[in-house]
């Protein structure tokens, strides 16, 4: 099993467990998946896998191979990282993965203009849900909402990430107050407990329920101009709105919270540092963002 890129399709399987899965991580046709494995077996005179309905199982010959052959794909990773990372030319693509609503709110504008300097360097953007793995080349640059990012990621905090309250336009806490949360919170979140606290305090007594669960940010404040209820949000994107006049159907409340230990992050792996292109645009984004400052740290309002 010498050959890198029959190893590369061995190791898909392995993890996808279907040849249409590991055709869909390959971008090939799923029969070129088992014509591949099959060939492989052959070469090697051992069955890898054993072909059932529900996919394919790793017979133990597979199992006496796998780690060597992850072995082979890091160190093959390695040295594409360190090829690239040896590359002055400011021009080439350049893999770039954000969260969605950075993107449309706060980026898309600035993004545009790298372009129009750089027209040589060819952008393709990743907004997905789910981190991508800077480490196998997935993508050159992240940027990233988080306290601790990885040792192997080299980068600077651009700016701080701060949240606030958010309600419905011309909100009021006279009846049971909705709360809008993410889809992993059971439990009434202690900012909500925070609130009703306030609220208590200056005459209400209202009570809090869960009204919707959400896994997206561009969701949770669909949700709270709809009425759900209120909802605690990181102030770049609703602020972001209202600061435009794009839309006022939200207001921020007056309830002050603790500063977040999080900030917005440009990141890339540390094998890249020496990139030109990867460079200046890690830098370019660093500053676009600190512009941003007031947007991302909650003081715009």
């Amino acid at each position: 099993m010498n050959n890198w890129d029959d190893i590369r399709f061995f190791l898909i399987l392995c993890r996808e467990g279907s040849a249409s899965g590991a055709a869909k991580v390959l971008g090939v046709n799923h029969s070129t998946v088992t014509r591949r494995i099959s060939s492989l077996e052959e070469k090697h005179g051992v069955q890898l896998f054993k072909r059932q309905r529900e996919g394919f199982e790793m017979t133990e010959a597979a199992y006496a191979v796998y780690e060597q052959a992850q072995d082979i794909e890091r160190q093959s990773l390695q040295i594409s990282r360190t090829l690239l990372g040896q590359n002055t030319e400011l021009a080439g693509p350049i893999n770039l993965t954000m969260p969605h609503d950075i993107f449309e709110h706060c980026l898309a504008d600035d993004l545009a203009e790298f372009c129009r300097l750089h027209p040589s360097i060819e952008l393709n953007l990743m907004v997905t849900k789910g981190l991508r793995n800077l480490a196998s080349l997935e993508a050159d640059i992240a940027v990233r909402l988080t306290a601790n990012p990885p040792e192997y990621l080299i980068g600077q905090p651009a700016v701080g990430l701060q949240h606030a309250i958010y309600a419905p336009k011309n909100w009021r806490p006279d009846k049971p107050v909705g709360l809008v949360v993410w889809a992993n919170e059971t439990e009434i979140p202690d900012w909500a407990t925070k609130v009703m606290a306030e609220l208590s305090m200056a005459g209400s007594d209202a009570e809090a329920y869960i009204a919707l669960r959400v896994d997206d940010l561009s969701s949770m404040y669909a949700a709270v101009k709809a009425g759900f209820g209120i909802a605690r949000m990181p102030c770049y994107m609703p602020d972001s709105l209202a600061k435009s006049t794009v839309d006022e159907g939200v207001q921020r409340l007056d309830i002050s919270l603790q500063r977040s230990s999080w900030s917005v992050w440009v990141l890339s792996h540390v094998d890249l540092r020496k990139t030109v292109r990867v460079q200046k645009c890690r830098q370019f984004l660093k500053q676009a963002l600190e512009n941003k400052k007031d947007i991302f740290e909650g003081y715009c309002l």
